[in-house]
């Protein structure tokens, strides 16, 4: 078995933007220096989004390659709006040149992938080979120079295609954690599920802003016939319920009728989002770190390849065996993901009984290894 930080150290970024290597300073620290606005977390899609990763970045590089200046810059990822996205963004912010790589296990015949100007859209993480290969024959040094930006939910670990519906799993695990801890064990977890399914869909995007805090709070609290599914739906399709704001406001208008358990809970997520935290469910969120190393490395070594698939979250050994062979040329490999923290993380109580962050927590390669030529 294997850890991400075997790649990256503590080179970690998650959503807050607070680094997990010791020497760095976090977005919290920095932001008078880089001249923002308030220390608020600045999301991938934001403007000064590049500016704050790029000063990690730096930051990073003056560790690894004192003496280098970081002249190139590779991404990972699963996503072409978001991963795809945040890699042209900086990319146009840097100047450095590089291209991303985006992706997933499809099936059937038919080409690996195609390039989107500098985003390749690949339909088989093995196309990570061919992919490096071109990316040194068109004159990239993918060397000392070269920062390479890693996403970890479905890339990394639990890779897209073969091996992400686990990562779907555990946040449902979570969920039914956050439930018992709201309810009590005679919760029907069932129509918690059936809501969480129904919402986790496009056409509500709007109302969840596709943020899984968002999406788990008005399963809970639908589920709980705070505000029922059916009423939901018609309200939404009337136009009248859509965006978390509002629905989060009409709960709060009946904060008074909720049973204690949901009461705390509603306030906590308030809270948060009054104060503009873009985590603000975080009993789910901490519940769905526990759920996630649980879900590393729990099957024994001998375990069926599809058996691991289905149940284990593991590391994707694609991008395993290009971020190694990247590290043996001299890049730097970094960890950078939209995840929060609090899943990412144990509490002092969880960190004092032994648990880990997951990018330091052992679980096995799952792929096909990658052949790699020697290159100048």
């Amino acid at each position: 078995m294997h850890t991400l930080a075997e790649l990256t150290g503590d080179f970690v970024v998650y959503r807050n933007l607070e680094p997990f290597h010791a020497d760095v300073p976090g977005l919290s620290a920095i932001w008078r220096d880089l001249e923002l606005a308030s220390p608020r977390i600045v999301r991938k899609r934001e403007p000064d989004y590049p500016r704050v990763v790029t000063w990690l970045l730096r930051r990073f590089h003056e560790i690894h390659a004192p003496r280098v200046a970081p002249s190139e810059l590779l991404l990972i990822g699963d996503t072409l709006s978001n991963d795809g996205g945040a890699y042209q963004r900086l990319a146009a912010y840097t100047g450095w040149p590089g291209a991303a790589f985006i992706g997933r296990e499809e099936k059937g015949p038919g080409e690996e992938g195609h390039w989107q100007d500098n985003l390749f859209v690949a339909r088989r993480w093995r196309a990570l080979g061919p992919w490096l290969v071109q990316l040194r024959n068109h004159g990239l040094a993918l060397d000392e120079h070269t920062i390479v930006i890693v996403d970890v939910d479905k890339t990394a670990l639990g890779a897209r295609g073969r091996n992400h519906a686990i990562i779907d799993q555990t946040r449902l695990q979570a969920l039914r954690a956050t439930v018992v801890q709201a309810l009590g064990e005679d919760a029907d977890f069932a129509a918690f599920s059936a809501i969480y399914h129904e919402l986790n869909q496009a056409a509500y995007h709007d109302l969840t802003g596709d943020n899984q805090d968002y999406l788990a709070y008005i399963s809970l609290m639908s589920g709980a016939g705070v505000l029922p599914m059916a009423a939901l739906r018609n309200l939404h399709a009337a136009g009248e319920m859509n965006d978390f704001d509002s629905y989060l406001h009409r709960v709060q208008g009946l904060r008074d009728q909720l049973p204690p358990g949901l009461r705390d809970l509603h306030d906590a997520v308030f809270a948060a989002t009054e104060a503009h935290d873009p985590t603000p469910f975080k009993d789910f969120r901490r519940n769905e770190y526990r759920m996630t190393v649980a879900n590393m490395g729990s099957l024994p070594d001998d375990a069926a390849a599809e058996q691991r698939q289905a149940a284990e979250i593991c590391l994707t050994r694609e991008v395993w065996d290009a971020c190694r062979w990247l590290q043996q040329r001299g890049a730097m490999i970094v960890a950078l993901s939209d995840k929060p923290d609090e899943a990412c993380a144990p509490t002092p109580e969880l960190a004092a009984a032994g648990l880990l962050p997951i990018h330091q927590t052992l679980t096995h390669l799952l792929g096909a290894e990658l052949n790699i030529p020697q290159l100048a």
